[in-house]
């Protein structure tokens, strides 16, 4: 399955996942946890978005914080290592908060419909 395959599965996903209601709640994340080398080709309506917590957290941003890796001072961030997470309807954005993690691939840009 290529990349097209890929994303094809993502919004199918996303899809059985809102067909019922606007908003649904997706806890990110895989066996590995939020790190560098996690592959975000299939969504879950229902995992756990885990991470060592001394090293990582989860910050909801704009598009702008997204591809800047910008937090702002007001964002909502998640410091649990286990964080339960709301998609709303329309594009989500989460990165981690740690200075070059984003940059370096840590971030996730998700569109629920």
């Amino acid at each position: 399955m290529g990349q097209e395959g890929g994303s094809a599965m993502i919004w199918l996903t996303l899809l059985l996942c809102f067909q019922s209601s606007f908003a649904a709640t997706f806890m990110v994340g895989d066996a590995s946890g939020w790190g560098f080398s996690v592959s975000w080709h299939i969504f879950l309506c229902e995992n756990i978005f885990k991470y060592n917590r001394p090293n990582h957290d989860v910050a909801v941003v704009d598009k702008d914080g997204y591809e800047a890796c910008y937090v702002a001072d007001d964002a909502q961030v998640f410091e649990t290592g286990d964080d339960l997470i709301t998609l709303q309807q329309g594009h989500n954005y989460f990165v981690c908060g740690f200075p070059g993690h984003c940059n370096n691939g840590m971030k996730i840009a998700v569109t629920a419909t």
